[in-house]
Order: C-alpha cells, then structure tokens, then sequence
C-alpha cells in the first residue's frame, strides 16, 4: 500500500497498471511526498514502484514508457517494464496537469503559468511559453495545435511546433477542466457554469450551455455527443454539434462517462452506471 491519496486517472498498458500517489492531509495519509506504481493487472501485485514528488498527475504509457508530473515540478519518463528512470526535467514550478503526447512531443503546464514542449525521447526542453495563468487543465492536442485550459479564466491555442500562441478566449471564471476536441471544435467547461464550444481555428464561441454549477472535470465524446459533469451533481449529455440537450442524469461530478463493449458508462458519486443503446439504435 502507498498510504498516500489516489488522486488521478490509473493508465493501463501490457497488463500492468501505473498509477500516482500524494501525501495529503484531506485524505489523512500517513505518508509524505509522491509515488509511481506499476501493478499487475491480473493480481494486483505490485510490480515496482519509484518515489517521485507529490503527484495528482495522471501517468500516461506510450512506447514502453511511463510518463508523470509532480508537485516538485518535475516531469519524468520510466521504463514500464521496470521502472528504470530515463530522464527528468525540472520546469521550475508544480505540476498538477497530465502530460499529453504528440509528434514525439510531451506537452505540459505547470503553476508557474507556462507551457512546455519536451523531447518525449529525452526531455529536452523544446519551448516554453509563458505568462498564462496556472495551467490545472491537461492540454488536448490536435492538428498541430494544443489546448489546454487555465486558472486565469482563459483557454488557450498554441501552435505544437514552436509554441507561438495562436487565440485565447476568456471564461467567467477558472477553466480546470481540460478541453475535448471533435471535428474542429474545441469542447470545454468552465468554474462560470457555462460550458464551451469554440472553433478549433481562431476560437470564436460557436454555442454555449448554461448548467447549474462550476464545471472541473474533462469531458468526452461518444458518437457525436459531448458528456461533462457539473458540481451539483449532474451529468449532461449534449449534440456536440449543436449544443441541444440529449440526456441529464442526477448524479456525476468530475468525469463524466467513457464508452466500451457497446456500453456507455457514466462515472457518478461512488456508483458506475452501465448503459445500453435503447431498441432501434445503435
């Protein structure tokens, strides 16, 4: 056992699961600082584990390689076969986003209001663009651009190559929430209680949803409409082309719902739900 918080999203890759750690008082760890599992996903065994600093950071696996962020404000990649450190990058400021990976790039914010382009082969700084706001939200990544919400109420667009940044639109309130992109729309909630679809291209509003609450967690697309959960404890279902409310239901309020094996799952206050297609649709 870690004795610390799990406070991110485990990734799965070759049977074993990675997963982050984070000695915190709210959930009365009795341990400090930061940890990397790997465990086996058939046993739960644990398989290795690495000391890293405090993470709420989600581990991302691609290639044989784990990639994690830490409060330290550290990004380091490992072996996932055995835990080996390949390399660390210290960006100077904590880390609470996930690291997103594109053209063999790992893009990442951090709480010194900069994002950061690293080599995801050996994690040599790329660029760096800053004066932003604390980035919470993890960046989304899409033909060449990438976006990523921040504390300073905006969202942001930066080009992948050089990080030139190409559009900022401006929320109410806190974007923690990172952003979903489908067919050149970027979707994204905000702390302002409104929920966002913004033109991939120049990030000009293209229609907006009020729900009852601050918006934090991501949302997802499945099949055309766009999922997100709101702090009063509802999850919406949304035509992500158009806005129009789909479906509600009366529980949920960070991650909203992912899709497997015909279902789809809504992830609510301790209780998953398993959905079926009604008859007559797919």
């Amino acid at each position: 056992m870690s004795h610390r918080c799990g406070w991110s999203s485990p990734a799965l890759a070759d049977h074993l699961v990675f997963a982050t750690f984070i000695g915190n008082a709210e959930c009365h760890a009795t341990r400090g600082g930061g940890e990397l599992v790997a465990f086996s996903a058939e046993t739960g065994g644990v398989r290795w584990r690495r000391a890293i600093g405090p993470s709420e950071s989600s581990p991302l696996v691609a290639g044989g390689t784990v990639y994690v962020g830490d409060q330290d404000g550290r990004v380091s990649a490992f072996a996932a076969r055995s835990g080996r450190l390949r390399w660390s990058f210290y960006t100077g400021a904590p880390i609470k986003a996930s690291a997103s990976l594109a053209y063999g790039r790992i893009y990442i914010g951090n709480y010194a209001g900069e994002m950061l382009a690293l080599d995801a082969h050996t994690g040599r700084l790329l660029w760096r663009s800053t004066g932003h706001g604390n980035f919470y939200s993890t960046a989304a990544v899409d033909a060449g651009r990438v976006y990523v919400g921040s504390l300073d109420g905006h969202v942001y667009a930066f080009s992948a190559r050089n990080g030139d940044l190409l559009w900022s639109f401006g929320t109410g309130s806190y974007v923690y929430a990172s952003p979903a992109v489908w067919h050149g729309l970027v979707l994204v909630g905000s702390y302002d209680h409104d929920f966002f679809a913004l033109s991939a291209g120049s990030g000009a509003v293209r229609w907006t949803f009020h729900a009852g609450a601050p918006i934090s967690g991501a949302a997802s697309v499945v099949d055309g409409i766009v999922y997100f959960s709101s702090f009063d404890h509802r999850t919406y279902g949304l035509d992500a082309a158009t806005g129009r409310l789909r479906e509600k239901w009366a529980d949920g309020e960070y991650s909203p719902a992912v899709a497997g094996n015909g279902r789809l799952y809504l992830v609510g206050l301790g209780r998953i739900y398993a959905l079926a297609p009604r008859r007559g649709t797919s």
